[in-house]
């Protein structure tokens, strides 16, 4: 017989929390366990290892739906790649365009760090927050 794990064995053996755990079996991502005469979890090696493919999917951004579809198509295995690798095209291109967001709010941030005012109404992330030029322009810096 193989090994059956309590779910306090399965959040360990796999890395997702016990809440987690739940969630997924509520959202269909986990299928519901065999269940003890008292009414306890008994999962098996199998659940671990689709609990590990579920949080290495969320930990590379995808969303709940597209593990499904990701699960589904891991389950068969003669299927064609193809709905895999558009979901990984969207998934650069979208962390394309959030490194380029952050790059610029990094730049925005740069301009607005080293204020040295020792008043608030001087301050450039306040002026900047608030839309004013007061510090620029009296003094061309923040001083």
């Amino acid at each position: 017989m193989a090994k059956a794990f309590t779910i306090g064995a399965l959040s360990r053996e796999s890395g997702v929390n016990l809440e987690t755990i739940r969630f997924y079996e509520r959202s269909g991502l986990l299928p519901a366990p065999k269940r003890s005469a008292s009414g306890y979890r008994h999962y098996e090696a199998l659940d671990v290892r689709r609990l590990r493919f579920v949080r290495r999917g969320r930990e590379l951004g995808f969303s709940l739906e597209e593990i499904k579809a990701l699960l589904e198509l891991a389950n068969q295995p003669h299927s064609p790649c193809a709905v895999a690798d558009r979901l990984v095209q969207e998934h650069l291109s979208a962390i394309e365009t959030r490194i380029q967001d952050l790059l610029r709010m990094k730049a925005e941030l740069g301009k607005l760090a080293g204020c040295d005012s020792e008043q608030a109404e001087h301050c450039r992330l306040l002026e900047a927050l608030d839309s004013r030029d007061c510090c620029a322009d009296k003094y061309g810096a923040c001083g």
